[in-house]
């Protein structure tokens, strides 16, 4: 059996109306920022579903002796959001995982030539194979920046098979591409748009997520 990329959209009414608050052009700032916390927060919830290595085990109630479950505490975790506009996901996957390692990825892409540079790794030189990565990229557009950024991870060790992708809108172009070169990748995203304009902008879309989160 062939391994084929997987892509996950959550039918949960939360994620859905957090989309709709950052899709309208008419949401301020503030409020931006909020939503795109929020889907932080509720992609990574879903995201990390199955995904824990967990320990059995038992505890003393104030009653009795029961059976318990508890992640397991010696596999690492880790979230690399590729900045600036994963930054706008990060208080909400954060919320979720306190523990995990946080490792920023800058990357930039020329809007003329759609190619992307990497001004800013702060990757370790090596991750344990074991390690849970989840990456929090809001647009996979022409998946030129995920590729890059799936390159600088993987080469240091991790699994592409034990991550999580993170995406707020996702177009087909990139959808591919990671279908190509990654396919034991899993992605959570709020939503598959259509596909791109002559700018590389996905649409319909919600515009630039980085200038909209930080006001720029």
């Amino acid at each position: 059996m062939s391994i084929q990329l997987r892509v996950y959209v959550p039918d949960h009414p939360l994620i859905k109306h957090w989309l709709g608050i950052v899709r309208d052009k008419n949401t301020p700032t503030v409020l931006f920022k909020t939503a795109m916390t929020e889907l932080g927060r509720w992609l990574t919830y879903e995201g990390s579903r199955y995904w824990f290595s967990t320990l059995d085990t038992t505890v003393q109630t104030p009653l009795t002796e029961t059976s318990a479950t508890f992640i397991n505490p010696e596999i690492p975790i880790a979230i690399v959001p590729i900045v600036r506009a994963g930054l706008a996901l990060l208080d909400g996957a954060q919320t979720l995982l306190p523990l995990a390692s946080i490792y920023h990825l800058g990357l930039v892409r020329d809007e003329e030539t759609l190619e992307v540079s990497c001004y800013l790794n702060k990757l370790p030189e090596k991750f344990d194979p074991e390690t849970r990565v989840i990456i929090l990229e809001p647009m996979l557009a022409t998946g030129a920046s995920i590729i890059r950024a799936m390159a600088e991870i993987t080469q240091r060790g991790a699994d592409p098979a034990l991550m999580r992708i993170i995406s707020i809108v996702a177009a087909p172009r990139a959808l591919q591409k990671l279908s190509q070169e990654y396919p034991h990748l899993t992605i959570y995203t709020a939503i598959i748009d259509e596909g791109l304009n002559a700018k590389g902008y996905i649409v319909p879309g919600l515009g630039d997520a980085g200038d909209r989160a930080f006001g720029t």
